[in-house]
């Protein structure tokens, strides 16, 4: 069952479709999404209708469902942590077991669901959360979110406060992340390159400083997922705005940072919701 609570403040802050296509491979993802035969992460044209509603999966038979799987990048089988799980469901228990292995308790994977790219994190919320925010203890953290013209766009705290944001509430210590960098759509990913950004650190407030950034290794943008915020972004089908919760950007060109997904433990396996389809637009 989900566990539901209260974020700690920064330090200083004040549709469903029958005709929906089933789970896609390996080789069919590749086809639409990663390219990594230059070690970059990039995914192809596909139409915001295409994108945001044809990729969306289908929950019974075929494979096609709710479950997020482990998606491993070609050359990091045998360095990322879950190398030999591709295309497996995810399970909760794995990232516990993960974060158990880390300085920092976190724990991250790339994943596919239902044809989207996603980042799931693992953040030791609930044990860190009534400590005093010190480097290296890391928790959920809520932020005010400023557009790229830099005007207040709304605060994280509407997580809680908006019933139409109650799916998002933070549960389970974890988060599930829409990985398409919104400079150029490329898509980052969790320590899937070694550099300062990457590295097992953390620290509180949402620099651009310390580790455990999403990082993309296309144009270096860099992403905290233990801020939340509240941003705009435009739906480049339509033109039209829009604004949604996600994880604050930190650094490089990506004007905000990315949106989440809700999400269910059902028994151990990871199932993510469909409720912000919208949100998954900005790439065309």
């Amino acid at each position: 069952m989900a566990r539901r609570f209260k974020l700690r403040p920064l330090p200083g802050e004040q549709a469903s479709d029958s005709e929906s296509p089933k789970l896609i491979d390996r080789r069919e993802f590749m086809r639409h999404s990663f390219n990594t035969a230059a070690g970059v992460i990039t995914m192809a044209s596909l139409g915001v209708v295409g994108f945001a509603s044809l990729l969306m999966g289908q929950a019974d038979s075929d494979g096609g469902d709710s479950s997020v799987r482990f998606w491993v990048p070609t050359g990091t089988e045998d360095s990322a942590w879950y190398g030999d799980r591709h295309l497996e469901a995810m399970t909760y228990q794995s990232f516990v077991d993960e974060a158990a292995q880390s300085s920092t308790g976190m724990a991250g994977a790339s994943g596919v669901w239902s044809g989207l790219p996603v980042n799931v994190i693992y953040v030791p919320h609930s044990e860190n959360a009534l400590s005093p925010p010190v480097e290296g203890s890391p928790r959920f953290q809520f932020a005010d979110g400023y557009n790229e013209s830099g005007a207040y766009v709304g605060s994280g705290f509407e997580i809680d406060e908006d019933p139409q944001y109650e799916a998002l509430s933070i549960h389970d210590n974890m988060i599930i992340i829409f990985s398409r960098c919104p400079h150029l759509c490329c898509i980052p990913g969790w320590q899937l390159v070694t550099n300062d950004f990457t590295s097992d650190q953390w620290v509180p407030g949402g620099s651009d400083s310390g580790g455990n950034k999403l990082f993309c290794i296309c144009h270096s943008s860099r992403f905290d997922p233990t801020v939340i915020e509240k941003n705009m972004n435009r739906n480049r089908n339509n033109g039209e705005d829009f604004r949604f919760i996600g994880i604050k950007r930190t650094g490089g060109p990506a004007p905000v940072g990315m949106p989440l997904i809700p999400f269910v433990v059902n028994g151990d396996i990871i199932e993510a919701l469909d409720d912000f389809k919208d949100w998954y637009t900005y790439c065309d």
